[in-house]
């Protein structure tokens, strides 16, 4: 990029911002009814272009299957306001807090309000879901919002910049899009709040830019999601969860099992149960108009690339599919593939794989499952399989830390509205959903309320018996 044209782009973000920001002081925050028909109009627009917004999805991926999108970003946006709006009035309200005895006529309370504008960043994986989820909590908390959704989906970018001028003003949302040059400036902008979903690279640069004006930053990101399985507990329903919850979206999902710790014994079986429920699930393997492509060259050269390291370094790499040529799959589809015989020298145990490669890795007792686990970044999202009332989930729930713990089954807990989503350390930064998202996008204001008399008011220059007093009581 030229530099006239990044010191345009600069300056044309920054007369956003500051339009935004005149606009917030000019309206002061909006109360319970304004919030709550911004919501209910928002979710109209996604409901009248779901077709629209499913279509847009197709023509960035080259193929994802119309129900996945329905399912698993339509729907979940649409629940996300229909939760908020049910608890916006509870959310809003303010909170008394206690008084010391010293203090007992004064009030005091926690009032939340609005941040101001809020920046949210958006990843392709699912760009419908995660551009709307974080824009209808920071409304329901009162904000205004500038969002950056993804370059690699410009077809859905421009779905959703139609969609929100046609239901806010520019000064209450707005849609910038642009590639990474744009992307750089955005997240240099001195927002009230930045909220980013996307890889644990970018998210670092991402912190390094909001530091520069102090902005406070929510990172949603990812790394290597592991899914323990008990011994003996390699069974169907526990093998389909895991299947579904690697391949849905052909595995492009922040909190898709990244890979299995099965006990040595059970190997085999899971192996093979693996194999035959991804069968079933996709009987023409990539090639199936269930199973979606990979979102671009770049990353399905990636992909291809793990697996030949992974080969090269002596893992046994299964190809789970017809015996089908993959250069002759339309829309850079890529099979489901099973790997064997892993360790940390390969690329494929070091990155977030982000796609349908399953690397299984065996255990012989549950405490070294918990000290593998243990031994790296902490994950967006740990899964369990076996008993859930047995000591093996009473250990792993009591000595692991992760975004969250999902127990037989995966991916489900993004789905319940009333639990914080975020990760922890190199997963990510705060929470949204539920109401850890809206005061996460709100200030919780401290309010101290004097009454006219009290212990404490007393307590003044000159100081005589009365503070040796207070003090003997206080500190005893």
């Amino acid at each position: 990029m030229e530099q006239s044209d990044e010191a345009d782009t600069v300056r044309a973000l920054g007369d956003l911002l500051a339009a935004q920001k005149q606009a917030y002081l000019r309206d002061g925050p909006p109360d319970l009814g304004a919030r709550l028909s911004r919501l209910k109009a928002l979710r109209g627009a996604i409901i009248a272009r779901r077709s629209a917004l499913e279509d847009a999805v197709m023509a960035d991926f080259g193929h994802r299957p119309v129900a996945e999108t329905a399912l698993m970003e339509v729907l979940p946006a649409c629940e996300t306001i229909r939760y908020l709006v049910r608890h916006l009035r509870r959310f809003m309200a303010p909170q008394r807090r206690h008084v010391g005895w010293a203090f007992q006529a004064g009030r005091a309370r926690i009032e939340y309000q609005p941040l101001g504008v809020v920046g949210v960043i958006a990843p392709w994986n699912y760009p419908v879901s995660l551009a709307l989820t974080p824009l209808a909590t920071a409304i329901a908390a009162g904000n205004r919002v500038m969002l950056k959704p993804s370059e690699f989906t410009p077809h859905t970018s421009a779905a959703l910049k139609t969609l929100l001028a046609d239901v806010f003003a520019q000064d209450e949302v707005t849609v910038v899009t642009g590639g990474s040059d744009v992307a750089k400036a955005f997240a240099a902008l001195p927002f009230d709040h930045l909220l980013f979903t996307g890889s644990t690279q970018v998210g670092r640069s991402i912190m390094k830019a909001a530091s520069e004006n102090l902005v406070p930053v929510t990172l949603e990101l990812g790394g290597k999601s592991p899914a323990i399985i008990e011994p003996g507990a390699v069974n169907d329903r526990t093998v389909s969860s895991i299947a579904y919850g690697k391949l849905a979206n052909a595995g492009q999902t922040c909190i898709a099992p990244d890979y299995v710790l099965v006990h040595e014994d059970d190997r085999l079986s899971f192996v093979r149960r693996y194999g035959e429920t991804v069968a079933r699930l996709f009987p023409d393997g990539s090639a199936s108009r269930d199973y979606a492509a990979i979102i671009n060259d770049r990353h399905h050269a990636r992909l291809r690339g793990l697996l030949e390291d992974a080969e090269d370094r002596g893992a046994t790499v299964t190809r789970l599919g017809p015996a089908l040529d993959e250069s002759e799959n339309a829309g850079r589809k890529l099979d489901p593939y099973l790997l064997l015989g892993v360790d940390d020298g390969m690329q494929v145990m070091r990155d977030e794989i982000f796609g349908p490669l399953l690397p299984v890795v065996t255990y012989r007792g549950m405490e070294d499952a918990i000290a593998y686990v243990n031994g790296r970044p902490r994950p967006l999202a740990l899964y369990f399989f076996g008993e859930a009332r047995g000591e093996a989930c009473r250990q792993v729930r009591a000595q692991t830390t992760s975004g969250n713990l999902g127990i037989n089954a995966t991916l489900l807990h993004f789905a319940q509205e009333d639990l914080p989503f975020g990760g922890v350390g190199e997963s990510g930064i705060g929470a949204y959903h539920g109401i850890e998202g809206f005061r996460r996008l709100s200030h919780a204001k401290g309010v101290y309320a004097q009454g006219r008399l009290n212990l404490a008011s007393l307590v003044r220059p000159p100081y005589g018996w009365l503070a040796r007093l207070v003090l003997m009581i206080k500190l005893r």
